[in-house]
């Protein structure tokens, strides 16, 4: 009855994801993965998931799409800035309009009930079914003995018998299954996305308080992962490079966001990314708290040059600012 049907698995990259595909690959489906890049979480562990399960792996690009289910989540957020139903929702819908199109016969999800509290719980599980309109061609693998039947049930094509009944917040049965289909490594739960991670979600809240405006683009997403973020005054603010390869980055971002940087000369030390409208002393004050960050920390005097906005460069040094009065409230 399952001779040459074909299942679309939505992988996150996590294990449950993985699980559930090859649940559904054991009773014969042909199964391939289907992953959306939304910009707030990477894909290294995608395609690492996709080499084990040795399946084709579709990568989405639907960042800007996915920028109104940040901002106007209709079911609200999380503990931070994650809409974790809406981001369901989303991407099952997403899904269903690929699986459409390819003709596959039905969608594939890890979701287990009772996992996470917000969006798999038994009636947010059935919210993203009717919301997504992919109704009862969405199959639930690890969780399916404690949900209704679906369609590949129904018809024959997934035999109910074989598939999981697992429920609540514990790892071990997973785990335990993991062991069982030889599956050795995976990602560890916890990570993933960074709406959930604070302060990821604090920097982002001080952008939009900076900008006046909640509003991200591809290179804000980029940028807030990076270095420290201080805002010494109201009208600017300073992204300092940690290390050799976020220096890179930083100078990289400064043409693309219309910025201004300060490079540090004397001594090894940031590239720093300054947003805002900066007057001459706005810049040596910025200068004064970049060099507490080099390795001039201690010495009289460190050099930057500043490369301004239409690209003029110049030299300015200046004595490091006191540890003491670099101040908490500062950092996002």
């Amino acid at each position: 009855m399952n001779k040459n049907k074909k299942a679309i698995a939505l992988m996150s990259g996590g294990l449950d994801s993985v699980l559930a595909a090859k649940i559904v690959m054991e009773q014969g489906i042909g199964v391939e993965g289907i992953h959306f890049l939304i910009g707030f979480a990477e894909t290294k562990s995608v395609e690492q998931a996709s080499k084990i399960l040795r399946i084709p792996l579709h990568i989405i690009d639907v960042i800007d799409e996915f920028k109104e289910v940040v901002l106007n989540p209709v079911y609200d957020y999380g503990a931070h800035l994650n809409p974790c139903l809406d981001c369901k929702i989303f991407m099952v819908k997403k899904a269903k309009e690929w699986m459409d199109r390819h003709q596959f016969d039905f969608m594939v999800t890890g979701e287990v009930l009772g996992q996470r509290p917000k969006s798999q719980r038994r009636d947010t599980l059935n919210i993203v079914k009717r919301e997504s309109g992919v109704g009862d061609y969405l199959l639930r693998p690890l969780s399916a003995k404690l949900l209704s039947e679906t369609v590949p049930e129904k018809a024959g094509w997934i035999d109910r018998e074989k598939l999981y009944g697992l429920s609540g917040r514990s790892r071990k049965p997973q785990i335990a299954l993991a062991k069982a289909f030889n599956i050795t490594q995976y990602q560890q739960p916890a990570g993933g996305c960074l709406l959930t991670d604070k302060k990821f979600c604090d920097r982002l809240t001080v952008l939009w308080n900076f900008r006046k405006k909640r509003d991200y683009t591809r290179d804000d997403i980029e940028l807030l992962k990076l270095g420290r973020h201080l805002k010494p005054a109201s009208h600017f603010r300073m992204i300092i490079g940690r290390n050799e390869k976020e220096n890179e980055k930083l100078e990289k971002l400064k043409d693309e966001l219309n910025g201004e940087t300060l490079k540090t000369i004397s001594h090894a030390g940031p590239v720093v990314l300054l947003d805002g409208e900066m007057q001459p002393q706005d810049v040596e004050f910025a200068a004064q708290i970049a060099a507490r960050f080099s390795k001039g920390r201690d010495e009289k005097k460190v050099t930057f040059e500043f490369k301004a906005k239409n690209g003029s460069t110049r030299m300015i040094s200046v004595k490091p600012f006191a540890a003491e009065k670099i101040q908490a409230e500062w950092y996002s």
